[in-house]
């Protein structure tokens, strides 16, 4: 018996007011006689922009299920803007993956299409799938249409941040600026760089569980309603032979091909938050070692900016991710299974264009992405050295301190403050815990006066995360954060600070009886008070070498099972 079936065929008062519920919809009993449910997981906002098209998306999937003889039923979830979202869209990725699998698992539906744009979006529905086990596949947004500057084509973030700061050190006036505002969204999607939304877009077909070459299709474009039709009728099938599910597509195969994908694009770091977050829901580890396994060996064969010099389209024109896999086939575990049924062999295509390089000519060598351990960051931290300035990457300075966005901005640009070129930004207290929610705030801005005097990088570490459209020489996700007692609130301004990628080093060079000393007379701050949502965020999230999902969220093989379906109540189950 499908799922559906459990709430619709059942005779006596349960399966009357269950087909009576859907009969005020205007639907006969021949919508319900038998025909595979497919739930479409609608986050469509007014408030988003990178999912302002999700209207006519969930259409072309309705008609995809029809056609395929399904019968649809869009529901709503909690919607995440990276934007507008405040103090982080990350502090409630969490709750949407609660949303997604609590109305997956209570609701009749044999198989569900997760809708995801912004940033937070396509991990949350992939995490709330993943531990509500129904068969579900994922289409997304797309990236927007690009804008252009000075006849430039941009990048919504990557060319935001250099612009920002050419306006900081005054050489960009404030009047082009505000023309600079006016072109830079010129259509729905997402980030037109391979930013977070770009990336996790990606992941999502690098595990499987999106139609190949679906990722990168442009918003506007309308192979992407065409994509949303196919994706509808794949669920179908889903639904009619019960999977395969989540957890039979995202194996360990699948997130050791995700991972390969994401240092093949050069992807945000966020990304590794992400699947690592979506790995702990099905029970699959992915620990530093080896995430450091496959970082070390691949290297960015996509031409797209941060870490490249082409856009999301110009992947997409390529062959996009079946073109990237196939250009890292001898990297990739190419008999995983996918949400279409098939290996990921069977969806490679050649690269078409100079977008996506070859394995023995990439566009930058292995290591674009690296984890760093030491000292200072006992459980990892990363570096998007494809980003970054070569020459800062074997680098040794005194820190100069922050504690927390505030201290930060009241400082950065004050002339008095005592930062050379050579100096390590440090800013703590921006971790999952502190703030709370991790935001995007690690790319520290360089001091306006040293701005003025030439300086475009430095060295910057925190505890915190940053736009997967940034770039510099910053070092993120410090782990444990100092909000949780991690050594990174022990650092004093002046204390030496060596990055080395060579060597995969972050270290707090102070002899240890000296932090010893400190950490004994450490006083941490009082934490703020809480209620709702933000309280049970501080006390049940992880850090993030576990993704910041909560504990109680992660995969356990000792969990109660939930019913999956209704329970019979005695009074609505037969007569």
């Amino acid at each position: 018996m499908s799922r559906s079936a459990r709430w619709f065929a059942q005779d006596g008062v349960g399966g009357f007011i269950h087909r009576a519920s859907m009969r005020a919809e205007g639907l006969g009993r021949a919508a319900m006689d038998g025909r595979p449910v497919v739930g479409i997981c609608n986050c469509w906002s007014e408030l988003v922009s990178c999912n302002l098209h999700f209207r006519s998306m969930a259409e072309a999937i309705k008609r995809g299920v029809l056609l395929a003889g399904g019968l649809p039923v869009e529901f709503p979830v909690i919607t995440l803007g990276e934007n507008l979202m405040k103090p982080t869209a990350m502090l409630y990725r969490n709750l949407m993956s609660m949303d997604v699998e609590e109305s997956i698992r209570a609701y009749p539906f044999d198989a569900v299409v997760l809708m995801g744009g912004c940033d937070k979006t396509t991990p949350a529905q992939l995490m709330g799938a993943a531990s509500a086990g129904v068969p579900a596949i994922m289409v997304t947004g797309g990236p927007s249409q690009p804008a252009r500057f000075r006849g430039r084509r941009l990048g919504n973030g990557t060319d935001l941040w250099r612009y920002t700061d050419e306006v900081r050190a005054g050489t960009m006036s404030r009047d082009e600026f505000r023309l600079l505002e006016e072109a830079a969204t010129p259509s729905v999607g997402h980030c037109t760089e391979m930013g977070t939304a770009s990336t996790m877009a990606a992941m999502a077909e690098a595990l499987g569980m999106a139609l190949p070459g679906s990722s990168t299709i442009p918003a506007t474009h309308a192979g992407r309603l065409r994509a949303c039709e196919d994706t509808g009728a794949r669920a179908v099938a889903l639904a009619s032979t019960g999977g395969p599910t989540p957890a039979e597509v995202m194996t360990e195969d699948a997130f050791h091909n995700a991972l390969t994908v994401l240092a093949g694009l050069g992807g945000s770091t966020n990304a590794v938050i992400h699947l690592v977050a979506i790995a702990g829901r099905l029970g699959v580890e992915l620990g530093v070692d080896t995430l450091d396994a496959v970082l070390r060996r691949t290297p960015v064969v996509a031409d797209v900016r941060p870490a490249g010099s082409g856009l999301v389209e110009d992947l997409h024109e390529a062959g996009g991710i079946p073109a990237v896999m196939s250009a890292l086939e001898p990297l990739l575990r190419t008999e995983a299974v996918t949400v279409t049924g098939q290996t990921v062999r069977a969806a490679l295509v050649p690269p078409a264009g100079s977008c996506v390089a070859s394995l023995d000519r990439p566009v930058k060598p292995a290591g674009s992405l690296a984890v760093l351990r030491g000292n200072l960051a006992p459980l990892g931290a990363l570096v998007k050295a494809g980003a970054a300035t070569p020459g800062l990457l074997e680098h040794s300075g005194p820190a100069v301190v922050f504690d927390g966005m505030a201290d930060m901005l009241a400082r950065i640009d004050d002339d008095s403050l005592p930062v050379t070129a050579d100096s390590v930004l440090v800013l703590r207290n921006a971790g999952p815990r502190a703030v709370p929610g991790m935001p995007e705030w690690g790319q520290l801005p360089i001091p306006r006066k040293l701005l003025a005097a030439g300086v475009t990088d430095m060295v910057r570490l925190s505890d915190a995360r940053m736009s997967g459209t940034a770039f510099g020489t910053v070092v993120l996700h410090v782990a444990p954060e100092a909000g949780a007692g991690g050594p990174l609130a022990l650092v004093r301004d002046g204390d030496p600070i060596s990055l080395s990628l060579r060597e995969r080093a972050l270290t707090l060079d102070v002899p240890e009886s000296v932090l010893t000393a400190r950490r004994a007379s450490a006083r941490p701050p009082a934490p703020a008070r809480r209620r709702g949502y933000q309280r049970l965020y501080v006390d049940h999230v992880l850090q993030a070498d576990q993704g910041c999902d909560f504990d109680f969220l992660r995969y356990a093989a000792d969990d109660e099972p939930i019913p999956d379906g209704p329970i019979d109540t005695g009074w609505a189950g037969g007569w």
